[in-house]
């Protein structure tokens, strides 16, 4: 298996932690009410959306013989799309749905810290 196929499947695994992160939260707060439910998950998507966006749009750019310029651009222009996303979901999260801010800002931090951890624990069961 080459690295790049390998890297893009472990890039799909940490897609699909983050994603189980966000419905398991989404389930717990589900106690509290259903609109602590609804305000986790936006939160949670708020975190995931924006990865998956910057990892197609990484895929696209992906090109052995790519100058380095372009590859460093690449990157940077994800990252602004993700970040501009990333607040665009937010604030509709925040002011279209009215989305408790508690269940919305613990699960958004919690998919963060899941998009830390995740690759160190992958790394160290994989060796």
């Amino acid at each position: 298996m080459s690295v790049a196929l390998y890297d893009s499947v472990a890039a799909r695994r940490l897609l699909l932690v983050q994603f189980i992160v966000v419905v398991l939260l989404s389930a717990v707060f589900c106690l509290n009410g259903q609109k602590w439910a609804i305000s986790a998950f936006l939160g949670g998507l708020s975190a995931c959306l924006p990865n998956a966006l910057f990892l197609l749009l990484t895929w696209r750019q992906k090109d052995n013989n790519q100058a380095n310029g372009r590859l460093a651009w690449s990157f940077f222009i994800g990252e602004i799309v993700k970040i501009i996303m990333t607040i665009a979901l937010l604030v509709v999260a925040l002011g279209i749905f009215k989305a408790d801010f508690l269940p919305l800002c613990v699960t958004y931090l919690a998919v963060l810290v899941v998009q830390i951890l995740t690759p160190a624990v992958m790394n160290i069961f994989r060796n």
